[in-house]
């Protein structure tokens, strides 16, 4: 799984173009993906930290913000909780 490192400010994901979306339970960080069909988001938990992407698009063309967080060092590799 991919999370976004615990000593990174989560404020910094605006400088990436995400912006924070209210939720019931919390807020999280969310930037649109660009697709061939509906919506698609990459999103970050603040608590966890987790990257995910939630679509309903069956193709997404485009996960360059992934590739620049990576880059930028931002994100790490976990092992998945079971």
């Amino acid at each position: 799984m991919l999370k976004i490192k615990d000593n990174v400010d989560l404020k910094e994901l605006e400088k990436f173009g995400f912006q924070i979306s209210k939720r019931d339970y919390a807020e999280i960080y969310k930037i649109k993906l660009k697709t061939s069909g509906n919506s698609s988001y990459l999103t970050i938990m603040p608590i966890s930290r987790e990257i995910k992407i939630n679509t309903e698009s069956t193709f997404i063309q485009d996960l360059s913000i992934l590739y620049d967080l990576i880059k930028s060092g931002l994100v790490e590799k976990v092992e998945e909780k079971r």
